[in-house]
């Protein structure tokens, strides 16, 4: 009897890694008015929602007294039928849960920051493309990074616990992350989340907002709901009262 030999080199690693995903909060149990609203909202931006991995957040149905039941099943039909990718499900209580399994939905683990503050963390997870070494800087003493290179479209750049500094300009189809602040001095085309991690005190500054979608801590609007009174100047966003505010500086 033969036996295969085991590979000289490893054709595969494991890495722990983040990336956001658009967060599905579910107020409700009427898949009826839900599917109709989310045709609504992909209208809006449909290259943004094509083929975007959703996690389903259950955490608000468990305030409501009773919590409303869920059909998965006919939830993940209107999902996967308007081009939405769902990937898991998050929170929700222990019975809802078991019904998300049968149905085929992973459960996914919530972090400690989740656990004790909330928070909704945006956006179609794509593999990060890595940058030039000589195009990233490290600022002494701090996670911040400067980037000198345009970001191109299709590149992600995502900066964990600082502050995410670009020098030149964002392209279209591009993204940035950062845990803390986005400054970008040139225009920005493609897609700037700050604060990803929850943080409602970051900032994004650019010196030409042209983006496709902007976000805080969860909080977005994507390019046709910004003030078009706003664009191409140098705007400042931050978060106020749990919405978006942009003024030019």
């Amino acid at each position: 009897m033969s036996t295969i030999a085991p590979p000289r080199t490893a054709t595969f690693q494991l890495k722990g890694g983040l990336y956001p995903l658009t967060a599905l909060q579910m107020l409700g149990s009427d898949l009826r008015s839900f599917e109709q609203q989310l045709k609504s909202k992909i209208s809006q931006a449909p290259k943004f929602f094509h083929q975007a991995p959703i996690v389903i957040d259950l955490q608000k149905l468990n305030h409501q007294d009773p919590p409303p039941e869920l059909n998965f099943k006919a939830l993940l039909d209107i999902l996967t039928a308007n081009d939405l990718k769902p990937v898991g499900v998050r929170g929700g209580l222990p019975e809802q849960q078991i019904a998300a399994s049968e149905a085929g939905l992973p459960i996914l683990q919530e972090s400690a920051k989740e656990t004790s503050k909330p928070t909704q963390t945006l956006n179609a997870a794509k593999s990060a493309v890595e940058i030039t070494r000589s195009s990233v800087k490290e600022i002494h003493g701090t996670n911040s990074k400067v980037i000198t290179e345009q970001v191109r479209s299709g590149q992600q750049i995502y900066v964990r616990g600082g502050d995410l500094i670009v020098l030149a300009p964002v392209s279209h189809g591009s993204e940035l992350l950062a845990d803390g602040h986005i400054h970008v001095y040139a225009p920005l085309r493609g897609r700037a989340l700050a604060g990803v991690t929850g943080d409602e005190n970051a900032h994004i500054f650019c010196h030409s907002l042209e983006a496709e979608l902007i976000s805080i801590a969860g909080q977005y609007k994507i390019s046709e709901d910004i003030d078009q009174d706003l664009w191409r100047l140098p705007v400042k966003v931050s978060l106020q009262n749990g919405r978006l505010h942009m003024e030019s500086f």
